[in-house]
């Protein structure tokens, strides 16, 4: 399983980085706008937050094929290594067929639907982000798409895996992985939600009280 941190907060990343078992981090356009560092700043910045590793994603802004593959190749270019996201449109389609051709791995983003998904990992993505809660929050079922799309992808495409993405809560995260996705990338905040619990705080609290109570000190 991988599992990403979608943000453009460096000091976010480089604080849960010592904690989780990250692979790397996704951004789109509005995570690296609304950071105002540019991109080309906040790229090498994130991958320095992951100590010098990890798997870097970085989407095109162009609506046509050509002018995406271009972008595509700066960005290659300049990240080793990053995948790049490309939006599962016709035109988003035709520039993931080239890319693969050219040996630069893409993501297929921005996928509302199983079969959408499916054509971007047949076109040659390595990657196929379906966004569970936008979804959800459109009257549809994030869950049953992921679900659909993993399978589709294990009979048609098994190159690809499901990079799920759009969460509110941690719910919705851990449905996608008992669905088989491969990998997940999580806002901070539905992150920190997966390590800070008031219960599990509460019992730690106890322990320590305890301890303190017969023996004076907290240490063993």
């Amino acid at each position: 399983m991988e599992l990403y941190l979608d943000t453009a907060d460096v000091s976010a990343v480089k604080r849960l980085a010592r904690i989780l078992p990250l692979q790397g981090v996704t951004t789109n356009p509005s995570i690296v706008a609304n950071s105002r560092t540019p991109l080309w700043d906040v790229l090498p910045a994130l991958r320095d937050a992951l100590g010098g590793e990890g798997r870097l994603f970085a989407q095109v802004l162009a609506n046509n094929a050509a002018r995406m593959v271009e972008e595509a190749v700066l960005l290659h270019e300049r990240v080793p290594e990053l995948v790049v996201k490309v939006p599962a449109t016709a035109e988003g389609l035709a520039a993931i067929k080239a890319l693969k051709g050219m040996g630069i791995p893409t993501l297929g983003t921005a996928v509302y639907g199983a079969a959408q998904g499916l054509l971007s990992a047949l076109a040659g993505a390595q990657y196929v982000a379906p966004y569970v809660n936008r979804l959800d929050a459109q009257g549809g079922n994030g869950i049953a798409t992921v679900r659909e799309l993993q399978q589709l992808l294990t009979l048609h495409a098994p190159h690809a895996q499901v990079l799920a993405a759009s969460f509110k809560t941690p719910r919705q995260a851990l449905e996608c992985l008992l669905a088989g996705c491969g990998a997940i990338t999580l806002p901070v905040d539905v992150a920190e939600q997966f390590i800070t619990a008031p219960a599990v705080q509460a019992a730690v609290e106890k322990f320590e009280h305890d301890w303190c109570g017969a023996f004076g000190a907290l240490q063993l």
